[in-house]
């Protein structure tokens, strides 16, 4: 029997074989002084390492990448049931793939010779941004799935109420992590990161409510 891939299993191989390449790069090519692993709130960096525990850690994130991956390919091989459950776990399993792909950046970049410390803090929260406009932009075409999208009682209980408040959500996360991304690149320091975060939950805040609201008024709902 031949094992078709799809192409987000063909891509995830691409991601899986730059990542271990990655790794193989910092464990022998990284810079040899003391690389920053971890920030504060304020930007600072509060723990230093070596480049194999960044190779480390990038190989933590493939592991990551296959194992996630690796169970959405699973599921969706062992219970293909309704079509827009498995266009729901295809685009959940596009949108973990292109997480992990987008912090990988970050030990390649702490890892580099040239990479300086005082930049860290702006680098995390940059793909932060990044994350955040990429899952945005796929947000609001999710179907009801097991894994992404605006899970709430309401919103499952509502075809109406997912459709809504995940575009919502799709639209506030695309816009917020473009519009934000400029500014990470040209400021650091915890007023940064704590508006990210703040902006992060105003938005989950705000779809939750929206799901609740959208099902109040569809007569097709199931009750909660």
């Amino acid at each position: 029997m031949t094992l078709k891939l799809t192409r987000v299993e063909t891509a995830a191989l691409v991601v899986l074989a730059l990542q271990l390449t990655a790794a193989a790069y910092i464990a022998t090519q990284g810079s040899t002084n003391p690389i920053p692993l971890h920030f504060n709130a304020a930007g600072e960096v509060d723990r230093w390492g070596d480049r194999t525990e960044a190779a480390g850690f990038m190989l933590f994130l493939t592991a990551m990448t296959v194992v996630v991956v690796g169970a959405i390919s699973f599921s969706l091989r062992t219970n293909a049931d309704q079509e827009s459950r498995r266009r729901g776990m295809i685009l959940a399993q596009g949108i973990v793939l292109a997480i992990m792909m987008l912090i990988s950046v970050i030990p390649i970049a702490l890892a580099s010779p040239t990479f300086d410390p005082a930049m860290g803090a702006s680098l995390s929260s940059s793909v932060l941004c990044l994350i955040l406009t990429v899952m945005g932009a796929v947000l609001g075409k999710v179907p009801p799935n097991a894994l992404v999208g605006v899970r709430t009682p309401w919103s499952l209980s509502s075809r109406l109420a997912w459709d809504r408040s995940n575009r919502l959500a799709g639209r506030l996360f695309f816009w917020g992590g473009l519009i934000a991304l400029p500014v990470t690149l040209l400021a650091s320091g915890p007023t940064v990161f704590a508006g990210l975060i703040t902006g992060v939950l105003l938005f989950a805040a705000l779809a939750v409510y929206e799901s609740w609201r959208v099902w109040r008024t569809d007569p097709d709902r199931r009750p909660v």
